[in-house]
């Protein structure tokens, strides 16, 4: 028997593998291949009743514990692997798998080869890009193919952080760009309109800015015609002070202030001094003396650090550069890995047990990487289709 082509494995109702070829004997067969631990599960899950399965050319089994029919009488041919693998990768994989532990490979990752290392990387790298850009082709289409307006919300959303991100992000979704835009060239106004539409101008204050901010976010209401919009207000509790909302949004309207075309100057910059020098940008002046409106603090400045600078490039830049590039054709997968090569690691619980292995990461390429290996498949014992589970396992 010669497999010629494996198919289009389906994961929906019907056999497991579409428009397979295999060779039995001088007869080339085209049609499709099922898969079972034992020959009898095909009776035990009725296909024998199924017209899905009357195209099977092949019955792949682990055991060949019985004779499989056509409805017309003829057997279908069938493959047993059980004769076909070698003792030791089983018994290698239980006791893999034997162990309770963080991931099962935890003691070998120092022992991998670094040229299947690299690659393996490289390709959950981009997998969780591929992961990350289709939200962000989904919103850019329904916002009529407006890539500006699709990475303001995307950045509002990063700029909120977990606690907060979904209300930027509502905030966001609620404005009419072409107003933010109009808006933007005046930094007070555009400040007035990322407050007032999230929720923090509503009350009384005492500082002039506050109330100034009051009366443009009015008239702006007034002048454009805004709807209502029904934003659930940030929250403030277990936030650094530089993390405030009212922080974060301040620098977010002072970096479309700088930038009327943010999303251009984005997919023109290549490497990360050029994209630091477009997000070179500190909270209004009001907020340097301020965390919260009518309450004094002492003077700091506030731009935005490397981390959460670096946060944005890894959540925001990188998938739209990616998303971007696929939209029109092009490949620029050396570009991101460069780029992301460049960006510090991130420092988070799963990383810290990946440096405890051996498995130190040098960038936020690495951690990328690692997080996608560990989330979708050490987190799903997912051994068999990892390139660092198969090593060991040939070993």
């Amino acid at each position: 028997m010669q497999v010629v082509n494996a198919g289009q494995y389906l994961q929906l109702a019907g056999p497991d593998f579409f428009n397979a070829q295999i060779i039995v004997g001088n007869q080339k067969w085209a049609g499709n291949v099922e898969i079972h631990i034992k020959s009898s599960d095909w009776y035990l899950h009725n296909h024998e009743i199924d017209e899905n399965y009357d195209n099977v050319i092949l019955h792949v089994v682990w055991e060949h514990d019985i004779e499989v029919l056509r409805k017309d009488g003829s057997e279908i041919p069938v493959l047993e692997l059980k004769s076909h693998v070698d003792n030791r990768l089983i018994d290698n994989y239980n006791a893999l798998a034997a162990v309770k532990t963080w991931i099962f490979c935890e003691k070998q990752l120092s022992q991998l080869n670094s040229f299947v290392a690299d690659n393996w990387k490289e390709r959950l790298f981009f997998e969780r890009l591929e992961r990350k850009c289709l939200p962000v082709l989904q919103l850019v289409n329904d916002m009529g193919g407006d890539w500006e307006a699709a990475l303001f919300c995307f950045l509002a959303k990063n700029f909120g952080l977990n606690t907060n991100g979904q209300s930027f992000f509502d905030m966001a979704k609620s404005l009419p760009f072409n107003v933010l835009r109009k808006e933007s060239f005046e930094p007070e106004n555009i400040e007035a309109l990322l407050f007032g539409r999230i929720g923090f101008l509503d009350g009384d204050f005492e500082d002039l800015y506050a109330k100034d901010l009051q009366q443009r976010y009015s008239y702006i209401v007034h002048k454009h015609r805004l709807e209502t919009a029904y934003v659930t207000v940030p929250e403030f509790f277990r936030h650094r002070p530089d993390n405030f909302p009212t922080i974060r949004l301040s620098q977010l309207g002072q970096l479309y202030h700088n930038h009327q075309n943010l999303f251009s100057k984005i997919i023109k910059t290549s490497t990360l001094k050029d994209i630091s020098a477009v997000f070179e940008v500190q909270a209004a002046p009001y907020w340097s003396t301020h965390y919260r409106f009518d309450k004094e603090s002492i003077k700091k400045r506030k731009p935005l650090s490397v981390s959460f600078f670096e946060l944005l490039i890894i959540n925001t830049v990188v998938p739209f550069k990616f998303a971007y590039a696929k939209s029109i054709g092009l490949d620029n997968s050396e570009e991101l890995i460069a780029l992301m090569q460049q960006v510090g690691p991130e420092n988070n619980a799963i990383m810290d047990k990946f440096r405890q292995f051996s498995m130190a990461p040098q960038s936020a390429y690495d951690t990328q990487s690692l997080l996608q290996l560990k989330n979708e498949y050490c987190n799903h014992k997912r051994c068999m289709q990892c390139a660092f589970g198969l090593e060991i396992l040939k070993r």
